[in-house]
Order: structure tokens, then C-alpha cells, then sequence
């Protein structure tokens, strides 16, 4: 286990928000191109309050600065995102790494166009099962990814 992992507190929650507006408006906006979500409701504020009560299942990736967090519920994992200017630099993997080793975690949903993440889990034991459910609210798919 990395000694940068720790389980997040309500001092994260800005940081933790902030790390998913930026990776929502880089990656995901290009795909769904919805102003109204992405820079009228997306906002760090609201993604604070929603994290806030879900803080038990949160763990960061903190060097002296968060610079990632995972959410992992049960052997799920609901989340994981690196600061944008940072990926490539093995946080992210040491994130699903933490999650596999010390909570079991074998699968995960990603958006079927995401194929950069797609790739990732894959290098890290993931396969896609074939199975697909609609994004809510959107014509995009997300694809079920487990560890075997």
C-alpha cells in the first residue's frame, strides 16, 4: 500500500471536487457537450455536499497536496480520478491498487467511449464483461469492467 493513501476528511471535499470538475469538463464534455450540466450545474460546491456524507468511502492520494481520489463502495469502485496535469504519473494506479489490495475491489462501470480509462483498467486485470447500460439521461453507454 502507498503511504500517500489515506482516507479523505472534510478538509479534501473541495480539493476531491474540484479534481472531478476538471476531469468532467476535460474528458466528458468533449463526448456529451451539455453546457447546462457542465458549467451551470457541475460545480464544486454541490459535488462538496454530495461527497460529504459519503466521506467513509473515500481515500486520496496525498503527497502534501491531493492530487487523486477513489471512491470505493464495497469491492465497487464508484470512482477514480487524478488531477488532469498529473495523469501518467502512476497515481491513479497506485489509487486502484490501494483498492484492490485492501478492499477487494474487482469491478467497475466506465463510459464505453472512454477508452483511455478502458485501456487503463485493462493494464491493471479489468475486462469488459459485455455488459452495457445506458448513461441516465444521456445516448451513451457504460460497460461493465471486472477483475478476474
Amino acid at each position: 500500500m502507498s503511504s500517500f493513501i489515506r482516507k479523505a476528511d472534510k478538509n479534501d471535499l473541495s480539493r476531491i471536487a474540484e479534481i472531478q470538475v476538471f476531469n468532467y469538463r476535460l474528458f466528458f464534455y468533449p463526448i456529451f457537450k451539455s453546457d447546462e450540466y457542465y458549467f451551470n450545474e457541475l460545480r464544486v460546491p454541490s459535488l462538496m455536499q454530495d461527497y460529504e456524507s459519503g466521506l467513509d468511502s473515500l481515500y486520496v492520494y496525498d503527497d502534501g497536496a491531493v492530487k487523486g481520489f477513489i471512491k470505493i463502495e464495497g469491492t465497487y469502485i464508484a470512482r477514480l480520478f487524478v488531477e488532469p496535469v498529473l495523469q501518467n504519473a502512476s497515481i491513479g494506479s497506485k489509487l486502484l491498487e490501494y483498492a484492490i489490495k485492501e478492499h477487494d475491489a474487482d469491478h467497475l462501470w466506465a463510459l464505453e467511449k472512454n477508452e483511455k480509462a478502458i485501456r487503463f483498467y485493462e493494464r491493471h486485470g479489468f475486462t469488459a464483461t459485455g455488459e452495457k447500460k445506458p448513461e441516465d439521461g444521456t445516448s451513451e453507454y457504460l460497460v461493465l469492467l471486472k477483475r478476474v
